[in-house]
């Protein structure tokens, strides 16, 4: 059930049409993620918009936006900073990296050591950073989205599944449909849009969105759907390991955003219907049989949802 959008959240998103060309749903959830305190992981081909779409959000918001580029030399201290010896103080000093930003493109994560995504991933999770034991705590808010290409596994190191368990969301962008797509010709035949976009609500504004998110209520009737759902997964025949008990805690955070954003102050049987797939499907660990049937992680989440009763009648207490 959708009612009105959210004034602040309706201009946010609108500023990002300005740029992007049909991918309304996609900014959606991004900004979900973003409202959650989450991050986000987005596995699509090169050249479908994915940098456009975090740079277009971060001037949305004034937010201080970074860009990592992953390659297989990068370095930890590459992520982080370093500290570098200053002989005029006679002391070492802190020279920050990159992930000392608001929202922050992890382009390509997989082609980068796991030692250098475990710098990343520790930020994400902890919002610090320890550099020679001194430990560094990021700004708010802190959003990472990071990028993967689906279809070159040539020099990557894929991303474990305690690792992928740390993202909010995983997402796809898809491929503009082609009218889309000449629009998309036409405004970059002009000037590419992003250059001239202006911030249309501040930090402070944000982060006061964040904060009204955890006053969305979700009835204990809610909680149990969620808890049904991620149990049924863990007993699925075609999954090795299921939905861990951090599934069902982001599962509730983003319903939590995607009531609010909708206007309303509690979540409804809906609103984790919409989002479960895009919650759940990168924490199942597939059977290796159940992969060579050609079943995938999103067919598993949406047999559950078919499965599970939902919630008609709010718990009496």
């Amino acid at each position: 059930m959708r009612n009105q959008m959210n004034p602040t959240v309706e201009r946010i998103l609108g500023n990002i049409d300005k740029v992007m060309t049909g991918k309304r749903n996609v900014a959606e959830l991004s900004l979900i993620a973003l409202l959650a305190g989450g991050h986000v992981l987005l596995e699509d081909v090169p050249g479908v918009g994915k940098t456009m779409m975090v740079r277009a959000l971060a001037k949305s918001v004034s937010a201080k936006f970074r860009r990592i580029q992953f390659t297989p030399d990068l370095l930890p201290s590459d992520v982080t900073g370093v500290s570098i010896y200053n002989p005029k103080e006679m002391e070492f000093e802190f020279r920050p990296g990159p992930i000392m930003g608001n929202i922050i493109l992890a382009d390509e994560i997989n082609r980068t050591s796991p030692k250098t995504q475990s710098a990343l991933l520790e930020g994400m999770e902890e919002h610090s950073v320890t550099v020679d034991g001194v430990t560094h705590i990021l700004g708010k808010p802190f959003f990472v989205m990071a990028t993967q290409n689906p279809i070159d596994y040539e020099g990557t190191y894929p991303l474990p599944e305690a690792q992928l368990d740390r993202f909010l969301l995983k997402m796809k962008m898809g491929y503009p449909a082609p009218d889309e797509e000449m629009e998309v010709l036409n405004r970059a035949q002009r000037n590419l849009p992003i250059e001239d976009l202006q911030p249309v609500v501040s930090l402070e504004d944000l982060r006061d969105l964040q904060q009204s998110i955890k006053e969305v209520v979700v009835d204990d009737t809610i909680k149990r759907y969620i808890v049904e759902l991620a149990g049924r997964t863990r007993g699925h025949s075609s999954v090795y390991l299921g939905v861990s008990p951090r599934g069902s805690i982001a599962l509730m955070k983003a319903a939590q955003a995607y009531a609010f954003i909708y206007g309303r102050d509690y979540v409804i049987p809906d609103d984790v219907q919409y989002l479960a797939p895009y919650v759940f499907a990168h924490r199942i660990i597939l059977k290796s049989e159940a992969r060579f049937e050609g079943i995938t992680t999103e067919n598993v989440v949406n047999r559950v949802l078919a499965r599970v009763p939902v919630p008609v009648q709010r718990l009496v207490k």
